[in-house]
């Protein structure tokens, strides 16, 4: 039960982010709010008033909502509605943006936890019995710096030497706690199926970073699990993913991925390394549904974000909006195929869980 409650909270919050986005977009571009809802409808009570806004508690405890004045309605005199379409255009892009800076700040504090890897450094991770490399004496741990004296600067650059000096003699060059060893082994020209001619399985070692480190990992990290979101239709297409591996998740299934990461991070407390990695992969998860629900918003759907953009762009460009009364009716329609939606991947994820 406490579990639940800590998800409740944490996509609360994240669905809190995205909705002050619009909030503070909102504020900016001198479009008055006239409810920020914390909860869904039915109002429980009126927190305060403060600047035009009422500040609400509702009785649905997930997520938060705002109201900006005369949003449907252009008729309305300084309402979200009536405003020039860029200043439309920045209030519905403040959420997904919101999210996206949630991922990076989330994704900062994991790597500051966990560290970042060395791009320029190759450590081997493991040894396949029997491979030139266990009879050369190279063991997991192992750092390796050259090959016939070139420097290697990466995995790839790594194991090309290796490939263009199958059935060759080659002197390596390597760290090992600190301290420089050199051996010589010849790479095997048709080794085992999933061994490589050398037989090391190779990673980049994971070092302590400074923030000038981690904000930048923190983009990258938000970059990839962007584009792998935007990608997956084309994916499934191909035939890469199947239907089950790419099916979307409502709150029940995001749940259960919730409380597979909690239960990483409390066997992690057992372990000396407790201190220096709190709840990082529930802090990771939470990063990537930040950036999910921040893209998902964008998609060109009616009812989302995206979709609303998508009735400013032809404004933006020939001067002419789209009748309020056709885009408010899409929107409308767009809502109630998204709630049948959540409805369906709900049950979805109860008849068929996505975490067994």
């Amino acid at each position: 039960m406490i579990m639940i409650v800590e998800f409740i909270l944490a996509f609360g919050i994240l669905v809190f982010l995205h909705e002050f986005g619009h909030y503070m977009m909102a504020r900016l571009s001198g479009v008055e709010v006239e409810e920020f809802g914390f909860g869904f409808p039915p109002r429980l009570t009126k927190l305060f008033t403060w600047k035009g806004t009422e500040f609400t508690l509702n009785w649905i405890p997930f997520g938060a909502f705002v109201r900006p004045k005369g949003e449907n309605d252009p008729s309305v005199e300084g309402g979200m509605a009536a405003a020039n379409p860029w200043k439309r255009l920045g209030i519905l892009l403040g959420g997904p943006l919101m999210n996206l800076l949630t991922g990076i700040v989330l994704f900062s504090i994991v790597f500051g936890q966990t560290g970042v890897p060395d791009f320029s450094q190759v450590q081997v991770v493991d040894v396949s019995p029997n491979s030139p490399a266990e009879q050369a004496g190279m063991l997991p741990g192992d750092l390796i710096i050259s090959i016939n004296g070139q420097p290697v600067t990466s995995i790839e650059n790594l194991a090309a030497v290796i490939g263009a000096n199958a059935g060759k003699e080659i002197t390596i060059e390597y760290l090992r706690e600190g301290q420089a060893a050199t051996i010589t082994a010849v790479p095997r020209v048709n080794p085992p199926a999933g061994e490589g001619s050398f037989g090391i399985s190779m990673s980049n070692p994971v070092i302590k970073a400074g923030i000038t480190k981690t904000v930048p990992f923190a983009f990258r990290m938000t970059f990839e699990q962007g584009k792998q979101l935007l990608q997956l239709p084309g994916r499934l297409i191909r035939g890469e993913v199947s239907g089950e591996e790419a099916r979307f998740v409502g709150p029940v299934g995001a749940y259960g991925l919730y409380e597979q990461a909690r239960e990483m991070d409390e066997e992690m407390t057992a372990t000396p390394q407790a201190e220096t990695v709190p709840a990082v992969n529930t802090l990771a998860l939470m990063g990537i549904l930040a950036v999910a629900l921040g893209l998902t918003n964008l998609l060109p759907i009616p009812a989302l974000d995206g979709g609303r953009i998508l009735f400013i762009l032809p404004e933006l460009v020939t001067g002419r909006r789209v009748r309020p009364e056709l885009e408010n009716l899409v929107n409308m329609v767009g809502f109630f195929a998204l709630i049948a939606l959540m409805i369906y991947v709900t049950a979805q994820d109860i008849i068929n869980p996505i975490i067994p």
